[in-house]
């Protein structure tokens, strides 16, 4: 049966441990809001002389001629409700439905304005009889969408190689050699490791969270709550992936080399940085195996849509559910031994 008093034991214990690593909170606490302080500054600014159009339902063909020119990119939507929310964040500076006759822009949006000049010159150009409307909303810079991928690959990072790498470390140094002699169970360590890792994921995250606002002040539509529920859904799958790479792995040479395999592309293919959107349906659904994607993506949804926690629940019962797989496989092959 197991022990709280152990796990109690042992949580504390690695609490303590982390907190006095002074390179741990360094990477923790500063890196992710310097990440973020340069992306705001990078991309602070856009570039005027590009257009972006939305045409619902059409192929290219249809398109009027003046939106088909070098300096305006058009984009083609079948899901008129995903193409508003578009333009209400201005990704979009004009929709056009050529088979409605109707067009949709952002009032506050001065690329919008632009493109509709564009649109209704000249004025005896059918265009002028077109029905006209207006979809508000605030602009979504990319430092708003990206913060989302850069609190997410913080928690990866640190729940990888802060259950992962420890552990090996333990191993190696005979540490849990020494606890194996101990009435300690391995589904307490376990536990112990999982639990210590997820409160000081929460812990930093939350602050990082609160040091990046108030630098760039990102959007947040949504409930705090929920994006609360995603973190820890997120990072428990991560923690439990983590697991199952440190449950036999004994050098730390061999478990760096097996946490970069596994965490290179899922920076690279989670949606991090650049969506994946419009990539090739095999790429995304190589993507759909990482917890990361789900997780970002669940968050994104909540601070840039305003998605509520039932919009976001098949993104957390995969996580739960990669959750459980993880840990099954992790108690099955953890070894407290280098053999």
């Amino acid at each position: 049966m197991i022990s709280l008093r152990n796990i109690r034991a042992l949580f504390i214990a690695r609490n303590k441990e982390y907190y006095r690593d002074k390179g741990s909170l360094f990477w923790s606490f500063l890196v992710p809001p310097l990440i973020v302080a340069v992306i705001g500054f990078a991309f602070s600014r856009q570039d005027p002389a590009i257009f972006s159009v939305g045409v619902l339902g059409a192929p290219q063909a249809e398109a009027p001629p003046v939106l088909q020119q070098d300096y305006i990119r058009t984009i083609y939507y079948d899901d008129l409700n995903r193409a508003t929310t578009q333009l209400r964040y201005q990704q979009l500076d004009l929709l056009y439905d050529p088979q409605a006759g109707k067009y949709w822009i952002n009032p506050r949006s001065v690329n919008g304005k632009a493109v509709e000049k564009l649109l209704r010159v000249p004025a005896d150009s059918p265009q002028m009889s077109m029905e006209r409307a207006e979809v508000p909303g605030r602009a979504i810079r990319y430092v708003d969408w990206v913060i989302p991928g850069v609190l997410g690959m913080n928690m990866m990072f640190s729940a990888l190689f802060g259950v992962g790498y420890v552990i090996v470390r333990y191993r190696k140094n005979g540490v849990l050699k020494r606890l194996q002699a101990t009435p300690v169970k391995p589904a307490e360590f376990l536990l112990a490791q999982a639990l210590s890792r997820l409160c000081i994921l929460l812990i930093v995250s939350t602050i990082v969270f609160i040091v990046c606002k108030l630098m760039v002040n990102f959007l947040m539509l949504g409930s705090y709550s929920t994006l609360y529920i995603i973190a820890i859904c997120g990072n428990l799958a991560l923690i439990a992936l983590a697991l199952i790479i440190a449950a036999r792995t004994a050098s730390e040479e061999a478990a760096n080399g097996i946490l970069n395999f596994f965490s290179f592309p899922m920076l690279l293919l989670s949606g991090v940085w650049f969506s994946l959107d419009q990539a090739p349906e095999w790429l995304q659904g190589v993507a759909a195996v990482f917890p990361l994607t789900h997780m970002v993506s669940a968050a994104r949804s909540v601070m840039l849509e305003g998605a509520t926690l039932a919009d976001v629940a098949p993104q957390l019962g995969i996580l739960l559910a990669m959750t459980i797989v993880f840990l099954i496989i992790a108690a099955t092959l953890f070894r407290w031994r280098e053999d």
